[in-house]
């Protein structure tokens, strides 16, 4: 509608200005008017965002540790031990070709078996054992620990993401597990490292005296 239209039966009320589409106009029924106003951006819509419980600070008499997480922190050094027990017996065998290798399955001892097990042991321990501290502090009073599930990722992420929720809740509190597990970590990778050197040269020691026999 942009002109006064003889026997229009467009009923009156506010248009856009066809002469500014900024603005609207007064149409009376018949004819545009003097009458104009602002045009009004269209409502938008407000989005509330979803309402999450503050984290109530525990008392100082709360205990932030327990068995459990303590469990969960020194569990992987278990497994080096279980490493320092497999010892592979390296073998050299020479194919149809006349080649001399190192047989493949030479590693496959008792020990690389207990090994592999006692990583899945350990493994399902530790969900096991962040499910029962994940509870152990919600009745503490912990709002929203840190869930359980995390250790299905990794059990250093579980013992990191509870230890910073901890310490939201009980300040200067609840990190020491953190520092325990970075110390886990650093003599994991120093133990393990002298492994593979010594597995290492007990191979190249192998290797060569096949060589010269």
């Amino acid at each position: 509608m942009t002109q006064s239209t003889p026997g229009s039966t467009t009923p009156p009320g506010w248009y856009p200005d066809p002469s500014d589409p900024r603005l609207v106009r007064w149409w009376d029924g018949h004819a545009w008017t003097a009458h104009q106003a602002p045009l009004q951006a269209p409502q938008q819509v407000q989005y509330q965002p979803v309402f999450k419980a503050p984290r109530t600070p525990i008392s100082e008499q709360t205990p932030v540790y327990n068995p459990f997480i303590w469990a969960i922190t020194l569990l992987p050094l278990v497994s080096v031990l279980f490493m320092l027990t497999w010892l592979p017996e390296f073998r050299v065998i020479t194919t149809r070709q006349g080649v001399t290798t190192l047989d493949p399955f030479s590693i496959y001892t008792p020990g690389y078996f207990l090994l592999m097990a006692s990583s899945l042991v350990i493994y399902g321990l530790s969900v096991f054992f962040a499910y029962l501290d994940h509870q152990r502090l919600a009745r503490s009073g912990v709002v929203r620990p840190f869930h359980w599930a995390w250790t299905f990722l990794n059990s250093a992420v579980y013992v990191i993401g509870r230890s910073v929720i901890v310490n939201k809740v009980a300040p200067k509190r609840g990190l020491l597990p953190v520092w325990i597990t970075i110390a886990v970590f650093v003599i994991s990778m120093v133990v393990a490292g002298i492994w593979t050197s010594t597995m290492m040269q007990t191979m190249v020691s192998s290797f060569g005296s096949s060589l010269t026999t």
